[in-house]
């Protein structure tokens, strides 16, 4: 992220997905049929069976879900509009904060989206256009159900707590990241900017694009190679930047991120994890930025 609080919003292309909960734990199951705004500024589009909004609890032991690629196209979000998806399991939005030209997703039946259009055009050197992306846990007060969040970040350090899984398709031209967007916040929830930190992976970026504040480090985490960013604007901005990048991860542990931040004073264990987000901050173009799969899973 580049500047002050906004929301975003991410792009997923996902298969038919059934919600099925049992002893407390929400999954998804794929059938094949063929990625600063407050969350209030951001319009709700959503069906009545997939509810806008609703009250985090974090009082089923487990949280687990899941996308698949393909469905069919159910609604569109331009500027900043949002969706939910899944049963409400997930929220899509389209976070066109720092740009009004032309920019939409498409959202799949199953939950995912993807970017048909973007006239974004921003200088590489300044804050990107948006942020499309989808998210589980409270953005703003918005908040999906049964999220398993928030998650004290003491809890993250016990290996497996939440991880997430990830998978993308990444145009060629154009100038953008493929970036989570993890939130933290002083006390369990918030209602506008989380006051912790904001943690974000760089899973892979195109053109000319930086983190936002300095590179201060290189960091080793699960295996992976990433320089290590830092700023601070109000809250501590972390971003881990994968030096060879890559289109999907699988079962990433965010715990092990928390841990290297907290090694640096950035995070406390005292804090809370109350958001993962995934989607893509646009620079330039973008159309054709999707997202295959999603999940986030939380282990009481």
């Amino acid at each position: 992220m580049r500047t002050v609080p906004r929301s975003r919003a991410a792009r997923v292309v996902v298969t038919v997905l059934t919600v099925i909960v049992v002893g407390g734990v929400a999954g998804i199951v794929a059938g094949c049929s063929g990625g600063s705004h407050p969350a209030g500024a951001i319009q709700a589009q959503s069906p009545a069976s997939q509810p806008a909004s609703s009250s985090s609890s974090p009082s089923s032991p487990t949280a687990s879900a899941a996308g698949a690629s393909g469905g069919q196209t159910v609604g569109a979000l331009c500027s900043s509009q949002r969706r939910a998806v899944v049963g409400g399991v997930y929220m899509v939005q389209n976070n066109e904060w720092g740009s009004s030209a032309p920019e939409c997703v498409a959202v799949a039946s199953g939950g995912g989206f993807s970017v048909t259009k973007s006239a974004i055009a921003n200088s590489q050197t300044g804050s990107p256009g948006g942020y499309p992306s989808i998210y589980r846990g409270c953005h703003w007060g918005t908040c999906t159900p049964r999220s398993g969040l928030p998650v004290q970040v003491s809890k993250l350090l016990s290996p497996g707590t939440v991880t997430t899984s990830w998978a993308t398709t990444q145009p060629s031209t154009g100038a953008y990241d493929v970036a989570y967007d993890i939130w933290f916040n002083k006390a369990p929830s918030t209602t506008g900017q989380p006051d912790g930190a904001e943690l974000m992976i760089w899973i892979n970026h195109q053109g000319g694009i930086e983190p936002y504040g300095s590179q201060v480090s290189t960091a080793t985490v699960s295996g992976r190679s990433y320089q290590v960013w830092f700023g601070q604007q109000g809250w501590n901005t972390i971003s881990y930047s994968m030096t060879t990048g890559t289109t999907s991860v699988q079962d990433l542990d965010i715990g092990k991120f928390v841990a290297d931040a907290i090694s640096r004073g950035w995070i406390q264990k005292s804090w809370y994890l109350i958001d993962v987000e995934a989607g893509f901050e646009i620079w330039q173009g973008g159309a054709g930025l999707a997202t295959d799969s999603f999940a986030v899973n939380v282990r009481g």
